[in-house]
């Protein structure tokens, strides 16, 4: 070997390092489960190149992993012949560039005292080749990337540093050879790896191979000049290939757990099989726990696409919609091009159509659990519920299916337990729209002096607390032909007899709302009585077309611009403080101040100056 360079880790990958190799986890088999997931990557990445540069792949070569082992060095060795890897991309890979995921997995041990069980997630955090340190005290790999005629070794005791060099190997692929610790040599024996993969990697869609036993003479010997052969140790078909009926819930589970590197069994598991017109089967997962990067609206999606059996891409955005982010699975059609790319995915139209039906499957399956299994799908909700909200938003064609499946807090419920459809069963007969408040948290909506009128009169009103809520209003006006109303936005409807008496305390007032439009014609647009507060002396509302001010709040938080606009200050012309106004003293303006002040606290928002407030409060007292 020539050219061998020394290369550091990058500091986060030395820390995840030490941790393999310095702490004792339970689960130390998943190694393999990891290197074969790797290989099985990098099997499809050959595959998929090669459908447009056939140079890289024969027509007569078999596509397989392959372990081996050698018990007098005490090594096992895990070979592919997929893409490889070059030089640039071996760095890239499992040299200095550490992952995103690297921190977060480290954060996640450091969170949780249970670290044997969190192990097994490794995969999910995107570290999995790292995990080869909890057995191995040095491991060493060679790799020649598929096109090229120059192979690389990569090596290192997980220490700090690795080394680089060239090596020599007569065909594509990746061979990692593990030096395993003297503690860890049960790896060396075969019913054990074999115990491993049936367990962790029965569903790859590809061989996996291993060395059986030397073929015996009548007397027990090994025969001479013959060699133990390669044994197939998976059924090596595609999972989601295979007939329903043959599949256990163990086999299943076993897929999904490769898919999410979930340790908990799924919610529930779709398979189906479309023929006629268009053909393609789908296997679906909706998890029962949000995964650790849910709210990354970039991360690659959760649908694996296939064409006949041969993988195509992980990044499947056309597949299933974002709010659905969370579903994984597989889809393999039989009627795509095999070098279908990104543009044909955004434009067909079978696409289109399998996409139609797999959220439809998707949403249908949840509305059946919300039906049948409230509890369930309760506890599904308050991990997910916030971005099936976002599908009210994105997935117009699917408003009526997602909307149902909705959840509130409500004056009636401090849980988001309320459906739409609970919410219009107890509606009074008289009641014609369904009301709503939003705030910054489940606690300030509950508190706001807006409920005021609405408790007295015993009406409901649905509590949203969810930043995305904002949007998910002004995508629902209306349900069951039932507008959706704020209580903070516009003008109450009045009786008759509420309207005559508003208008008589409107002229006896009229001095009172004058003076304080002038005191505060910089900060509020109007000043009128108000027939929503029962106990607050004055509240802020919005215009019917204005942006609420949690909005701008949440805008304002997000960096953006919030449309600027001004509040109605409206008053409770029962309160005694408001009863105790003198447009003509000398503190009016004080007064003024402090009560739009206190509308603004109470419906969460920061006072501009907060310093100034207390000062008028403080003179006030003294006065």
């Amino acid at each position: 070997m020539s050219n061998t360079q020394t290369h550091v880790f990058q500091t986060e990958i030395s820390q995840l390092l030490d941790l393999m190799i310095n702490s004792l986890y339970s689960q130390k088999e998943i190694f393999l489960r990891e290197l074969i997931s790797n290989s099985s990557d990098a099997i499809d990445k050959r595959r998929f190149e090669a459908l447009t540069d056939a140079s890289l792949l024969s027509d007569d070569e078999e596509l397989a992993v392959t372990i081996s082992t050698d018990k007098d060095a005490k090594t096992i060795t895990i070979s592919d012949n997929g893409i490889g890897m070059s030089h640039d991309e071996i760095i890239e890979n499992i040299g200095t560039i550490a992952r995103s995921g690297t921190k977060k997995f480290m954060q996640a041990l450091k969170n949780d005292e249970q670290q044997g069980d969190d192990v097994s997630l490794i995969g999910q955090f995107g570290v999995g080749f790292y995990s080869v340190f909890m057995v191995a005290e040095k491991v060493s790999l060679v790799t020649r990337r598929a096109g090229s005629d120059t192979a690389h070794q990569w090596e290192s005791d997980g220490k700090g540093e690795f080394t680089l060099s060239e090596a020599t190997r007569d065909d594509a692929g990746t061979s990692i050879t593990l030096h395993l610790r003297e503690e860890e040599h049960e790896y060396l024996e075969d019913f054990r790896l074999k115990h491993i993969i049936n367990k962790y990697s029965e569903h790859i869609s590809l061989p996996i191979k291993m060395l059986g036993a030397t073929p015996l003479d009548d007397e027990g010997n090994p025969k001479e000049g013959e060699e133990a052969e390669l044994e197939t140790i998976n059924q090596g078909t595609a999972l989601w290939a295979r007939p329903k009926s043959e599949i256990s819930d163990e086999e299943y589970q076993s897929f999904y757990q490769s898919l999410s590197y979930d340790i908990e069994p799924p919610l529930s598991t779709l398979h189906h099989k479309v023929e006629g017109n268009m053909e393609y089967t789908s296997l679906l997962y909706i998890p029962k726990k949000a995964p650790f990067d849910l709210w990354n609206r970039d991360n690659k999606k959760g649908i694996k696409l296939y064409v006949r059996r041969i993988f195509i891409t992980d990044d499947a955005d056309n597949l299933m919609p974002n709010y659905l982010r969370f579903i994984k699975g597989v889809i393999d059609s039989a009627d795509l091009p095999l070098n279908v790319s990104r543009e044909i995915l955004q434009s067909d139209r079978d696409i289109k159509k399998i996409k139609g039906r797999a959220v439809k499957r998707v949403l249908d399956e949840l509305k059946r659990i919300a039906k049948d299994e409230p509890e369930t799908y309760q506890e599904f909700w308050k991990e997910f519920g916030q971005v099936i909200k976002e599908g009210v938003i994105e997935d117009m064609p699917n408003k009526d299916n997602i909307t149902p499946l909705l959840r509130f807090a409500s004056t009636e419920s401090d849980e988001q337990t309320v459906s739409l459809d609970d919410y219009v069963s107890r509606m009074p007969e008289d009641q014609d729209a369904i009301y709503y408040i939003t705030g910054e948290s489940h606690k300030a909506a509950k508190g706001s002096p807006h409920l005021e009128l609405f408790a007295k009169k015993g009406i409901e009103v649905l509590l949203l607390s969810d930043p995305v809520d904002e949007w998910l209003v002004n995508s629902l006006p209306e349900f069951n032909e039932k507008p959706l109303k704020s209580v903070t936005k516009g003008d109450l409807e009045l009786s008759d007899d509420e309207k005559k008496e508003q208008e008589e305390r409107k002229e006896a007032l009229s001095g009172i709302t004058a003076k304080l439009k002038e005191v505060l014609s910089e900060t509020v647009k109007e000043v009128r009585l108000t027939n929503r507060l029962t106990e607050s002396p004055a509240c802020l509302v919005a215009d019917e077309s204005d942006p609420g001010a949690n909005l701008e709040r949440i805008m304002k938080a997000m960096g953006q611009d919030a449309p600027s606009s001004q509040p109605i200050l409206e008053i409770n012309p029962d309160h005694a403080l408001i009863k105790q106004l003198d447009e003509n003293s000398d503190n009016f303006s004080d007064w003024a101040q402090v009560l739009f002040d206190q509308a603004a606290l109470s419906e969460g928002a920061q006072l501009k100056d907060p310093a100034n407030y207390v000062k008028l409060v403080n003179r006030l007292l003294v006065a």
